[in-house]
Order: C-alpha cells, then sequence, then structure tokens
C-alpha cells in the first residue's frame, strides 16, 4: 500500500529579495538627496533682556582676537583655560560658559567655542550685541 506524502508548504521567509529591494531603496535615497550645506552667517543682534549666569566669559571680536574672562588669550589656549577654570568651580553643575560675540563674527568661530563647552560638559550661551 504506496502512501502519498502530502506537499507541505514551507514555514519559512526568503530574506534575499528583501535584503535586495532595501539595497536598491537605499541606493535610490542616497542619489536622489540633496545634501544640506551649512552657509556660514552673521550672528543676529538680540533685544533680550535675559540676565544668566556668568561663569566663564569667553569674548570673540570680529578681528579674530578672543578674550578669557577679560584676559586676551588665543585660541589654542580657551580650552586649557577652561579646564583650569572649571576645575577650581565649587558648583560644577551650574557652570556655563557665555560667548559674547561681536555682529559680524563668522559662525564657525562660535561653532568652535560651543564644541569647547560640549567637551567640558557645561552648558553655552550665545550673547549677541544688543539692538540699537
Amino acid at each position: 500500500m504506496g502512501l502519498k506524502k502530502r506537499n507541505q508548504r514551507s514555514a519559512e521567509f526568503s530574506m534575499a529579495s528583501l535584503t535586495d529591494m532595501i539595497f536598491l531603496l537605499l541606493i535610490f535615497f542616497m542619489l536622489t538627496s540633496n545634501f544640506v550645506g551649512i552657509r556660514p552667517f552673521d550672528l543676529p543682534e538680540s533685544d533680550s533682556k535675559t540676565v544668566a549666569s556668568n561663569s566663564i566669559i569667553i569674548t570673540v571680536e570680529k578681528n579674530g582676537t578672543y578674550t578669557f574672562n577679560n584676559k586676551e588669550t588665543g585660541f589654542s589656549g580657551l580650552e586649557r583655560s577652561a579646564r583650569r577654570e572649571l576645575s577650581v568651580m565649587d558648583n560644577k553643575d551650574n557652570a556655563t560658559l557665555t560667548i559674547v560675540a561681536e555682529t559680524g563674527v563668522p559662525f564657525e568661530k562660535v561653532t568652535q567655542l560651543m564644541e569647547i563647552a560640549a567637551k567640558l560638559r557645561i552648558k553655552a550661551i550665545i550673547a549677541t550685541q544688543p539692538k540699537s
């Protein structure tokens, strides 16, 4: 007596075609997307009257002069000076880096100072020239 074996369907799912489709979609979106370019711009004037705590103050002028807590310094010494100032502070959790930028300072310079604040894990505040 010969019994026939029934055709059973496989419960497996083939991932080969799915990975091919995802790869093709990834290539499509990479080729058709527009890359975002950050264009430099001048810092705006502010009419805000908010007063923030000033733990560390760095001033940037148009001519590229940096001042750290009213002492003129170069860019290379800013992070070292900020670390030193932060190490002698009592309340390091509320430490803030205030960036006082003259109107017309390139935003790249402000971004570099914000990166220093991020490395030190402190808050950064951008202060600009008040409106006349």
